[in-house]
C-alpha cells in the first residue's frame, strides 16, 4: 500500500544530497532574489507565469502551496544555505499513482552545474521509492533544448506533442508531454511483461 493511501497529509521531509538541500516550502523563502527570478524573462521564458510578478501574487502562491500540502521543495545549496530554485510533485494523483514534475532553476549564476539533475534525481527517487508513485509526468515547451535534454538524461520518454500549444519568447511553440516509469512498481512490471 502507498504511503499516500494511509494518508491525506504527508510530511514533506528534507531531501539531502552531495551538494544540496531540499527543503519543504516555508514563507521564509519569500525573498527579494525568489521575486527576482519571477521577473526575471530568462528565468520564465518557457513558463505559464506572467511578467511583472508582485511581492502578493509570490506570497499568495507560497502560502497556497503550503496550506494545499504540495510536494514542494526550494533547492538550497548545502554549503552556504543559497535558494537556487524550487523543485515539486503536482497534483498527485492518490488514486492512479501519478504525479506531476515541475522544476524552476531560478539562480542563473548556478544554471549548468547539474544541480536540477541532483536535485530531481533525488525526488524522483522519493517519489517512487517512499511514496510508490508508478509514473511521474511532465509538461515542456519544446523550444526549451536545456530542459528536454534534462529530462531525457532522467530517463523521461515522449508520450505526445500538443501543436501551437501556447505562446512563448514571442512565437506559438508545441508542447511535449513527457513521462518517467517506476519500474519497480508491480503494476509497472505487470503491465510490461503482458505487452511483450
Amino acid at each position: 500500500m502507498s504511503i499516500l493511501e494511509k494518508t491525506s497529509l504527508i510530511d514533506i521531509p528534507t531531501i539531502e544530497t552531495s551538494r544540496l538541500l531540499l527543503k519543504p516550502i516555508d514563507t521564509k523563502f519569500i525573498t527579494e532574489s525568489y521575486l527576482q527570478w519571477m521577473n526575471d524573462m530568462e528565468v520564465c521564458k518557457f513558463l505559464e507565469t506572467s511578467i511583472p510578478y508582485s511581492e502578493v501574487e509570490l506570497q499568495n502562491f507560497v502560502n497556497q502551496m503550503i496550506a494545499k500540502k504540495v510536494l514542494f521543495w526550494v533547492i538550497t545549496l548545502k554549503h552556504d544555505g543559497s535558494h537556487i530554485g524550487n523543485i515539486k510533485i503536482d497534483p498527485v494523483n492518490k488514486k492512479n499513482l501519478i504525479g506531476e514534475y515541475g522544476i524552476l532553476m531560478g539562480d542563473r549564476n548556478n544554471w549548468g552545474k547539474g544541480f536540477a539533475r541532483e536535485a530531481s534525481r533525488s525526488v524522483i527517487s522519493y517519489c517512487f521509492d517512499t511514496l510508490n508513485l508508478r509514473k511521474i509526468t511532465l509538461g515542456v515547451i519544446k523550444d526549451n533544448i536545456a530542459a528536454v535534454k534534462l529530462y531525457e538524461s532522467l530517463g523521461f520518454e515522449v508520450e505526445g506533442v500538443y501543436r501551437m500549444h501556447g505562446k512563448y519568447d514571442g512565437k506559438y511553440c508545441d508542447a511535449i508531454r513527457m513521462a518517467l516509469f517506476n519500474m519497480k512498481n508491480p503494476d509497472v512490471q505487470n503491465y510490461l511483461d503482458n505487452k511483450s
